[in-house]
């Protein structure tokens, strides 16, 4: 089995034309972020001192401006430019994670498909979720073929019920909200057909710059007119959620400076935030803390795959529940924040589950 990936990458061109990619450059640019020294990093990245000062000349010469400064008692820092192509490269690389990650899986199915015609992949659509992409990797590492689509949570299970796919992933928040973000659901997952497997429960909340500039202190805050907001798209999950939220507290959407600026997953509404293109977003917590964000907990929901019943015995289903009980898969949930994997596996039944009873 062949495996694709498909990674962002920033390349400069100059008023010339020539081209030059930062990828060479931005892991300098961070060794010397973290050791101070020119020579430390270049030692790291087994790099001779004169080539790494070679690299960041011709990024600065093609950029007309400094990546490194020298400061006392500090030793070589980024200045406000490198630590500017940081960021961009984060940003892109994080925008852009969950849609390049599809279009890997989609080219390395086709091509798994045309090398072994008789290997069955594991079809899977879900809404974007860092325990789903856990899961991914778990089920590469066992090298079992999958086929993984990053959908809204309606669409997902509605390629379910059309046969599209295996797994269907979705998420329900727990308390009063529960009923209402479960219609869509129950009109087409029959009890009888499907069935329900809990992979986590997680909490989603309120992304801010480190330190709380603005002082946010919760939902409210959203229509101040010095708050800027970026939201994610209209029919995921999460919007859905938090137009019920901002509802049950008299906020009027309209209200709110940013509320039409959307994003596709939880990454990059982060990457909006920490850019400072935004004062505010809304996703799950392993977001904010991989953009060293603020987080203010909103609500807790719980993350399922919906399946069929009849497709349970199949070997390929059975592995992935094997793998959600697995005391490796647990340890590497629970090293997200806001993640619990205590019910990882565990099945459910679809009137249970979309009950939360």
């Amino acid at each position: 089995m062949v495996d694709v990936q498909c990674r962002a990458e920033l390349v400069l061109r100059d008023a010339d034309g020539r081209e030059t990619s930062l990828s060479a450059v931005v892991p300098l640019l961070l060794l010397v972020s973290q050791t101070g020294s020119i020579a430390n990093a270049a030692a790291a990245k087994g790099l001779s001192y004169r080539h790494a000062w070679g690299l960041l000349r011709e990024i600065e010469a093609r950029l007309g401006g400094a990546l490194i400064t020298k400061s006392r008692g500090r030793g070589s820092v980024l200045s406000e430019l490198g630590e500017a192509v940081l960021r961009a490269q984060r940003i892109s690389g994080e925008r852009l994670v969950a849609p390049l990650q599809s279009v890997a899986s989609e080219v390395a199915s086709e091509l798994n498909r045309r090398l072994a015609r008789d290997a069955a992949h594991l079809r899977i659509h879900a809404s974007h979720g860092y325990a789903v992409a856990t899961l991914v990797r778990a089920l590469g590492a066992k090298h079992i073929p999958i086929d993984i689509k990053y959908r809204e949570s309606a669409e997902a299970v509605s390629a379910l019920a059309r046969g599209e796919c295996e797994l269907a992933g979705f998420h329900l928040p727990i308390g009063e909200f529960r009923a209402t973000c479960a219609q869509v659901y129950r009109q087409l997952l029959d009890p009888d057909r499907y069935q329900l497997i809990h992979l986590t429960r997680r909490t989603q909340g309120l992304f801010l710059p480190k330190g709380n500039p603005k002082g946010i202190e919760g939902l409210r805050d959203l229509a101040r007119s010095d708050v800027r907001f970026v939201n994610r798209q209209p029919g995921s999950g999460t919007r859905m959620l938090l137009d019920l939220s901002l509802r049950k507290i008299g906020v009027d959407p309209d209200q709110i400076n940013g509320y039409a600026t959307t994003e596709l997953t939880h990454s990059a509404i982060a990457a909006f935030v920490a850019s400072g293109m935004a004062d505010l977003g809304f996703g799950v917590q392993p977001a904010a803390q991989h953009f060293a964000l603020d987080f203010i907990p909103v609500i807790d929901e719980d993350y399922f795959f919906a399946c069929e019943r009849a497709r349970l015995e199949e070997g390929r289903l059975g592995r992935v529940i094997e793998i959600l009980k697995s005391d490796a898969f647990n340890d590497s949930v629970a090293h997200l924040e806001g993640y619990d994997p205590a019910r990882c596996g565990e099945l459910v039944g679809v009137e249970k589950g979309l009950s939360g009873a």
